[in-house]
């Protein structure tokens, strides 16, 4: 897809109403320090379209990336940010349940994971969550430029153990530096956009 047009189109808070959008959605999630905005950016081919912060947790509302006036980029507030009081933390929770539930143009939801760890609690709950709402999540393993070649496969297998992956569940090395993944993220929404242009 060439990239003519990329814009934050809208922004919803904890007591926003969800957007009714006409155009397929692809979700992003992902704990705050994973690398969600980095990636939107590196995805997009743009330096600053999602504000990366070196203090985590920036994300707190849902942002929709309108791209082309084909389709949005949805980044979901990051979760398990340590500085954040539990009941924030719990309206969050509600705020991408309540997207995850309520929206009738998502079309897939991809799950980052930090390569470099195994999964964490919060990724295996976000996993199931995922799954509890009718999506299978595509796993994106961030920071790939972390490792050494060598070490990616035994990392990607840590990670299908550590969220107990459904068989054929796809993962994908991804690296925001070289842009490793790239390519295999965009022919997946592509293909996930031809499916709904079919229907």
């Amino acid at each position: 897809m060439v990239i003519k047009h990329a814009a934050l189109d809208i922004v919803c808070g904890i007591t926003s109403t969800l957007p009714k959008n006409q155009v397929p959605e692809i979700a992003f999630a992902g704990k705050s320090n994973v690398g969600k905005s980095s990636l939107i950016n590196a995805f997009m081919n743009r330096k600053a379209l999602a504000r990366t912060s070196s203090s985590p947790g920036k994300t707190q509302t849902i942002n929709f990336y309108n791209v082309n006036h084909a389709m949005y980029l949805v980044d979901l507030p990051g979760y398990g940010y340590a500085k954040v009081s539990q009941s924030v933390k719990e309206q969050w929770g509600k705020l991408i349940e309540r997207y995850l539930h309520e929206s009738k143009q998502l079309k897939a939801v991809f799950l980052l994971v930090d390569i470099r760890h195994d999964p964490s609690e919060n990724d295996k709950t976000m996993y199931n969550w995922i799954l509890q709402n009718g999506y299978q999540p595509i796993i994106i393993a961030t920071k790939a430029d972390k490792l050494k070649r060598s070490q990616i496969q035994k990392h990607v297998k840590a990670i299908k153990e550590g969220l107990q992956l459904r068989p054929g569940s796809i993962v994908i090395p991804f690296s925001a530096q070289s842009k490793q993944g790239r390519e295999e993220i965009w022919n997946l929404v592509e293909e996930l956009l031809a499916q709904e242009e079919k229907v």
